[in-house]
């Protein structure tokens, strides 16, 4: 689930998108939800696995995780605001300690790069407590998906893991990202399961039957379907960038132009100077700050903090 360059056409209003009748608003019951999740998961795999469609999915990924830590900050009871764990994980230098809401980020980021056949990186991932039992939570998941569909499966696992653990939030949401991944042969996780969550919903889960099961997979669906318009969204802004970069005149500029496609936040002290982050190319400060300053100009991209120090960039709706 890479991008790669590709013809694609500049109406973006082309893209695969959710039906009317997926989204408009009805009584649920199970079959519905079942029925809605599989056309709305459908739509988010053709604009995933398609190069065509120009979905950015690194970035994408990256912005599910910044907004999965933000959730799984309130279902742990800390309440983060979402630019904190974005500054705690971006803004500490290197070698220091993070703090539980640097390292709630880091543990999502991570999350979105594993494969979903990676056993060991999953197991690395939830920690020697709960990591001998994945494999057979994974697998009874992955058996009612075959028999009820992904959200059925999310909703074992989800259950499994709460069962063992009612604090272990960011787990069993992880491994509910990863029966959704597999259901649908995706190579990657996508931070889907805990965006819309809550701590009430998933204690009425370990301890109730199908009103709960029935919220939680609404809540899921809802996720998916703010997933499919994020991703339709990250595609045009990310061609959007791709246009201009022929007025670009700084040196690296092609570089640092993917670095903006597959970062959500990018500071030009720390990832473009002295060296773009992942390339041996040389920036200066100044010219870093001014890089960015371009891309603001040219209505690509945006500065996210507001503070006059310590600025964070990204690519602009």
């Amino acid at each position: 689930m890479t991008y790669q360059p590709t013809a694609i056409s500049d109406d973006r209003n082309s893209l695969p998108k959710l039906p009317a009748w997926v989204t408009s608003g009805r009584a649920e019951t199970p079959e519905t939800v079942t029925f809605r999740s599989g056309a709305a998961l459908t739509v988010l795999d053709q604009l995933l696995t398609d190069p065509r469609h120009g979905v950015p999915v690194k970035l994408l990924t990256n912005h599910l995780a910044l907004k999965a830590a933000t959730a799984t900050s309130k279902l742990e009871g800390r309440l983060s605001l979402e630019a904190d764990i974005r500054d705690a994980y971006r803004l500490t230098q290197p070698g220091e300690a993070r703090g539980p809401d640097g390292d709630l980020l880091a543990f999502w980021r991570a999350a979105a790069r594993i494969r979903t056949d990676g056993a060991g990186e999953i197991a690395h991932l939830m920690g020697p407590d709960l990591a001998d039992e994945a494999g057979i939570w994974l697998k009874e998941a992955q058996d009612r998906t075959r028999t009820y569909g992904p959200l059925a499966g999310c909703i074992a696992v989800l259950r499994a893991v709460l069962d063992v653990d009612d604090r272990a939030e960011r787990i069993a949401c992880l491994l509910s990202d990863v029966v959704l991944a597999r259901a649908l042969n995706w190579k990657v996780v996508l931070p889907v399961t805990a965006q819309r969550l809550n701590k009430r919903m998933l204690r009425d889960l370990a301890a109730t039957g199908q009103g709960a099961e029935l919220a939680v997979q609404v809540r899921i669906l809802a996720a998916t379907e703010e997933t499919i318009r994020m991703a339709r969204d990250l595609a045009r802004r990310a061609e959007a960038l791709r246009t201009v970069k022929p007025k670009l005149r700084a040196k690296g500029s092609d570089s640092a132009v993917e670095l903006f496609l597959t970062e959500d936040a990018v500071g030009p002290a720390s990832m473009l100077s002295p060296r773009i982050r992942g390339t041996n190319i040389p920036m200066t400060d100044r010219a870093a700050r001014r890089f960015c300053d371009r891309l603001v100009e040219l209505d690509v991209a945006r500065e996210l903090t507001g503070r006059p120090t310590f600025r964070l960039y990204g690519i602009a709706p």
